[in-house]
């Protein structure tokens, strides 16, 4: 089948699958007569696992290394289980991390609601210099630098 046709069924684009190409992630495919790029069927089915993987967080780079120890006839198993385990405790890590902003802002927001009752019309609040004041408000940011610096999807 075409890029096309199989950007289409996957529900990506064919830039995305030369990409992937690219990346090793799908193995280069043979060119038609006409120079397109003629995908084996089963392509369709590799795309949607790359897919699936990418959304429970797994990053391009990671699928890279599993496919190609699995494609060189090697089993990744362990190693994809300790990615996604690692990928949990991040979640569960920011999940306790929103959970503390959203205390902080339910409390800020009280203040602020304090401090609007007892303004006079027309004189500004000037709430947010009062998060100054907030010293619970320094934290590290949700999202934490990949490996080489880089951020990215999880």
């Amino acid at each position: 089948m075409q890029s096309g046709e199989l950007a289409r069924l996957a529900g990506l684009s064919s830039d995305t699958l030369r990409h992937y190409e690219r990346l090793g992630l799908l193995p280069k495919p043979p060119r038609t007569a006409g120079g397109y790029r003629d995908y084996p069927g089963h392509t369709l089915d590799r795309v949607r696992l790359i897919r699936r993987a990418l959304s429970v967080g797994f990053s391009l780079p990671e699928l890279t290394t599993i496919l190609k120890i699995r494609d060189q006839g090697g089993v990744p198993c362990h190693q994809v289980r300790s990615i996604a385990q690692a990928k949990l405790a991040q979640v569960k890590e920011k999940i306790r991390e929103l959970a503390v902003m959203r205390k902080q802002l339910e409390q800020i927001l009280e203040k602020w609601d304090g401090k609007l009752d007892r303004a006079r019309e027309g004189v500004q609040s000037r709430l947010l210099e009062t998060l100054a004041d907030e010293p619970t408000l320094v934290r590290k940011p949700l999202t934490s630098p990949k490996k080489n610096g880089k951020r990215g999807r999880i």
